[in-house]
């Protein structure tokens, strides 16, 4: 196989603008946080309907402060998926708290609403949803239950940016809202994230929590009163991110039209007959970040993996179940504990899918896809 001819599973693009402004970054000396950051939080508070918005070097830290803002530590407990990147609980035990598993909804693949409120307890403190590839979460019913229960919602808003719900943005409304600019996000800074904060939230305070706690005033004025981290992001990887914001609504515009074109072949092909479950066909809300379908139980997914990698196209999986790792399991999490995202997570592929694409490629997909099921007796 020529490497040339290799569809991989995501690739970002970067316009000549923003290399060329990358450059002038390089140039200008100041290429840790400085003036492009301030471009770029501004862009991404306009972006969030004038919300409050401030940058990270990357979107897991950007949860561990909204946690650490909202007071989250030893002895509270945490409510979220088991369906996701690990990040999302690991930033529970980094601040002390536990993580409380609700299992999916197996169409969906988000958190099930209806299991939330069961397992509330008097040391819940936040709801942590994760709008899982762009399709978002059921909103209204997660915020009733923390107004009802006197809850915070913090948003895993990572692979969500341009998605809606009932037509607001994703991080225009509500609590906090974090986001990721990882390369493979609709929108990247290299790497990155940001953190879209609620009235009640103070910026100095986060802006302190990401650079060491510091706090300056006059000319040589210093002082720290709250244990920070290093987390800020650099001009570097603001100016990309800033090119970003003003392309990322098109970028979205074509993942949908290429979600369609998969929708349309895999149909064709008769992948669903065929006992592959598709993803929900939501053109209007979600921003298409990623294209999971998940295969039947009999089919073994590497295999199936490696067959298209030999045709030439990368998939990758999104997500093993996290409370099936070794470091969950030693806090007590257990097979069978929740089923839907045990089977979800054993089966799920996630095919490629970013704006370069062309027709064609997605054809090619789905061609070889319905080939390698055929020969594995689907």
């Amino acid at each position: 196989m020529n490497t040339t001819d290799f569809l991989p599973l995501t690739r970002p693009d970067i316009d000549e603008d923003t290399i060329a402004g990358v450059v002038e970054v390089l140039r200008s000396g100041w290429i840790t946080t400085g003036p492009w950051n301030t471009k770029f939080e501004q862009s991404l508070s306009e972006y969030f309907g004038g919300r409050q918005v401030r940058t990270f070097n990357s979107g897991t830290v950007t949860m561990e402060v909204a946690l650490r803002m909202l007071g989250v530590g030893p002895g509270d407990e945490v409510i979220t998926t088991p369906l996701s990147w690990v990040a999302t609980a690991n930033v529970v035990l980094a601040v002390g708290a536990t993580p409380v598993f609700v299992d999916i909804d197996p169409i969906t693949r988000n958190i099930d609403t209806a299991g939330i409120e069961a397992a509330i307890t008097p040391r819940t403190k936040v709801i942590l949803p994760v709008h899982l590839a762009g399709l978002p979460c059921d909103l209204d019913a997660i915020f009733t239950l923390a107004q009802r229960h006197g809850l915070r919602v913090l948003e895993d808003a990572a692979q969500a940016i341009g998605s809606t719900w009932r037509t607001r943005r994703i991080g225009s409304f509500g609590d906090y809202s974090s986001f990721s600019f990882h390369p493979n996000k609709n929108a990247t800074s290299i790497e990155g994230g940001c953190l879209v904060l609620p009235p009640d939230a103070d910026p100095g305070l986060v802006e302190r929590l990401r650079l060491q706690g510091v706090r300056r005033f006059g000319l040589d004025g210093m002082d720290v009163d709250v244990l920070g981290s290093k987390a800020n992001l650099t001009d570097v990887a603001a100016r990309v991110g800033f090119g970003q914001m003003q392309r990322v609504d098109g970028f979205n515009r074509r993942r949908t039209a290429l979600a369609q074109a998969y929708f349309a072949l895999l149909d064709a092909f008769g992948l669903p007959a065929r006992g592959v479950q598709l993803p929900v066909r939501d053109f209007e809300s979600s921003n298409w970040h990623m294209f999971q379908i998940v295969l039947p139980a009999e089919v073994q997914r590497a295999a199936v993996m490696q067959a298209l990698k030999d045709r030439g196209i990368g998939t990758g999986v999104h997500y093993p179940p996290i409370h099936l790792f070794t470091m969950y399991r030693k806090l007590g999490f257990e097979p069978g504990q929740f089923p839907h995202a045990e089977r979800v997570g054993t089966g799920i592929l996630t095919l490629p899918l970013f704006p370069a694409m062309r027709d064609a490629d997605i054809a090619r997909v789905a061609e070889a896809l319905s080939t390698v099921l055929r020969e594995f007796g689907l």
